[in-house]
C-alpha cells in the first residue's frame, strides 16, 4: 500500500523540511540503541549472503509495519474528522496534528473511511 501524495503547492513555496523523531524500537534492548553504529546486530554479520538475507527481512517488516501504522493513522483521521462527532477537528487542525497538508490529511480521511466501510479492522478498534 502506498500512501496518499499531496499536491504541490500552487504559490511554488517548498514546505519546510520537518525532522521528525524516530519511534523508539521496543523490541531492542536499550544498550543496544545506546550505540549509533548497531542496527538489529546487522553490523555483526560478516557473511554478505546472511547479510543480505537479514536485512532484505528487516527492510520488509519494517516496510509492512509502515503501511499498517498508515492504515491506523488514516482510521483515526477519518474518526477525528467525522462529522457526527460533537468534537470533530477540521482538517486544517487534523493536518497540524499529524505534520500533514489539509490536501494530504482529505485523502487520509477518505482512505481511512474507506478502511472502515470495508471492515479491514475489529469493529472494537474503530470508534
Amino acid at each position: 500500500m502506498s500512501e496518499p501524495q499531496s499536491a504541490p503547492d500552487p504559490r511554488g513555496a517548498a514546505p519546510a523540511p520537518r525532522r521528525l523523531k524516530p519511534a523508539p524500537l521496543l523490541f531492542e534492548p536499550p544498550e543496544a540503541t545506546a550505540d549509533p553504529e548497531h542496527f538489529f546486530d546487522l553490523e555483526s554479520i560478516e557473511d554478505p549472503r546472511e547479510l543480505l538475507s537479514r536485512s532484505t527481512e528487516l527492510a520488509l517488516a519494517f516496510r509492512a509495519a509502515a503501511d499498517r501504522a498508515t492504515e491506523f493513522q488514516a482510521m483515526a483521521a477519518a474518526q477525528l474528522a467525522d462529522p457526527r462527532r460533537f468534537d470533530r477537528l477540521p482538517l486544517a487542525v487534523l493536518a497540524e496534528r499529524a505534520g500533514w497538508t489539509e490536501d494530504y490529511a482529505r485523502k487520509m480521511v477518505e482512505f481511512g473511511r474507506s478502511l472502515i466501510r470495508n471492515g479491514d479492522t475489529r469493529p472494537d478498534e474503530v470508534g
